[in-house]
């Protein structure tokens, strides 16, 4: 492969920070390295947590969803939350399959067993069940069946078949230090707390750039050593009641939504607030992303 001059590309930057979500809506691992697979980040929402009758929950339903902590151990899947004993899954166990809803997509999965089961429901149902004893719902743990293809928007990839798990709708979601540090910058000017770039669940974080410089990349090369990456950003990241739920102690505000309608409705979304951008594969995969690695781009100026 030929070397590419990086210089003659609009921008330049670097990975700065990389997580991956083992289960979606639970907290992120932050790690210095990550295999890029089709569907994203290895094991990236390859969990999932439903209802009795198999809908997807997140934090938009159960914000205490933020406390449960997963981690990724050889052979098993570890979950710790406050006041609970950890929770740990074999990750080569059978288990039976089943239809879950994502969304409007349904899907094909694998129930992770009653334990499981028991685990989530007595820690998502516990607050409630203090003042309504009378609630019985259930909660279950689910994985992605990786026989099933989770097709994103073919509006949005402009016809690329680009897969997903458990994410809401693209592998990857992008985003800039300087992102975050302007949002920051207008909380603390209005006499708010500067919050964390975890309440926005990046899978990619990119240092070197101006302020949303990332919603208007292009293809974006990321130089790996070996194979050169290229990710495409394809939709703007609309953003719903999550990021104001802190990722410490659950507890719900109204600041981060409130600070970003002023300044971040995007006409692309129908005037939606958007923060960061979605981000599909085009090579890459099975190359592993470092933190520290270079990545350039180009403006699309459409």
């Amino acid at each position: 492969m030929n070397p590419v001059n990086v210089t003659s590309r609009d921008v330049s930057a670097q990975i700065a920070r990389l997580f991956v979500y083992p289960v979606k809506s639970c907290a992120g691992v932050e790690v210095q390295q990550a295999l890029l697979t089709e569907t994203g980040l290895d094991l990236d929402r390859a969990w999932m947590v439903v209802d009795a009758q198999g809908i997807f929950m997140t934090q938009r339903e159960h914000p205490r969803l933020a406390l449960v902590r997963p981690q990724i151990n050889t052979d098993e899947l570890l979950l710790s939350a406050p006041g609970m004993q950890d929770l740990r899954i074999a990750l080569n166990a059978e288990r039976q399959p089943l239809s879950v809803k994502i969304w409007d997509d349904k899907v094909h999965a694998f129930d992770m067993g009653d334990e499981a089961t028991q685990w989530l429901t007595k820690f998502l149902v516990m607050p409630e069940t203090t003042s309504h004893p009378s609630i019985t719902t259930s909660y279950r743990l689910v994985r992605f069946n990786p026989a099933h293809r989770r097709v994103s928007s073919l509006q949005w990839t402009e016809g690329i078949q680009a897969l997903n798990q458990f994410s809401d709708g693209f592998p990857l979601l992008v985003l800039s230090e300087a992102s975050q540090a302007q949002l920051n910058e207008r909380l603390v000017t209005a006499g708010h707390a500067s919050v964390s770039i975890e309440r926005f669940r990046p899978n990619v974080v990119l240092s070197g750039l101006h302020a949303h410089d990332e919603d208007q990349l292009s293809v974006m090369y990321i130089e790996t050593g070996t194979e050169e990456v290229l990710l495409k950003t394809v939709k703007p990241c609309p953003r719903c009641p999550i990021p104001d739920v802190d990722p410490l102690t659950a507890q719900i505000g109204t600041v981060v939504g409130d600070t970003l309608q002023g300044y971040r409705k995007d006409a692309r979304v129908n005037g939606a607030v958007t923060f960061g951008m979605n981000a599909i594969v085009l090579r890459g995969t099975g190359v592993t992303l470092h933190v520290g690695q270079s990545v350039s781009a180009d403006f699309d100026i459409g």
